[in-house]
């Protein structure tokens, strides 16, 4: 398939995957809720700059699962597979000829510290889905590390125009202490939400926890509502 046909399938795809998801992110809480808890100035999609419990940091503080595998470029793959039309597993090379997209987000670690106007440059997980083609069946993701974390998304979250698999922070390639070669970053969501180390995305017709959900955290992480544990 030539590259420009390519790239006009993975952009109808895309329009259809915001029509078709559209009013359910309009309506998730991190975008909707009419009494949000936090403070500061109002952020990008509409809340409170500084989530309730959260203090801002300066420093990029390091969490992980006690191992940070160190992946070259040369290994790396990217699978994205599940209730999907078109599975995929895509090389670094493949990975850096998709669509690129810069943006500006903030980062909220449900450990109770926030870094914001953070810097960031990869693929959106909304350009992923639109190569794949999702099953009108599916409903969720759940995200692979090569450090064999896992965590859930549902789709109306994981598609927003702010998710993004990075590959770079501030201009430099992502440290792999951060999830480098590339992580998913989930700024409407608690950090926990983004793996790191990132190798498999698997759609779901149904929700299926992960790691830290099944292991007492939110399923659902929104930190304008205090959201970190679950019931």
């Amino acid at each position: 398939m030539e590259e420009s046909e390519k790239s006009n399938r993975i952009v109808e795809s895309r329009m259809k995957l915001k029509a078709r998801f559209e009013e359910k992110m309009r309506n998730t809480p991190s975008v909707s809720d009419g009494a949000p808890k936090g403070s500061g100035p109002v952020n990008r999609h509409g809340m409170p700059a500084i989530p309730i419990g959260q203090t801002v940091t300066v420093k990029w503080p390091v969490l992980d699962l006690g191992h940070q595998p160190d992946i070259p470029l040369n290994r790396w793959t990217l699978t994205i597979d599940g209730a999907v039309e078109n599975p995929v597993k895509l090389s670094w090379k493949e990975f850096l000829a998709l669509p690129q997209t810069d943006d500006t987000s903030d980062f909220h670690c449900v450990t109770t510290w926030s870094k914001l106007n953070m810097h960031w440059k990869g693929v959106s997980l909304l350009d992923l889905a639109a190569l794949v083609h999702p099953k009108e069946t599916a409903t969720h993701i759940l995200c692979y590390g090569y450090d064999k974390y896992t965590t859930n998304l549902s789709l109306e979250e994981a598609l927003k125009p702010d998710v993004l698999l990075v590959h770079t922070f501030e201009g430099q390639p992502l440290a792999v202490e951060h999830g480098g070669p590339v992580r998913m970053i989930t700024p409407q969501l608690y950090a926990w939400k983004g793996s790191k180390w990132i190798k498999r995305i698997e759609f779901l017709t149904e929700n299926k926890l992960g790691f830290w959900e099944k292991n007492g955290y939110s399923n659902t992480a929104y930190p304008w509502r205090n959201d970190r544990y679950s019931d």
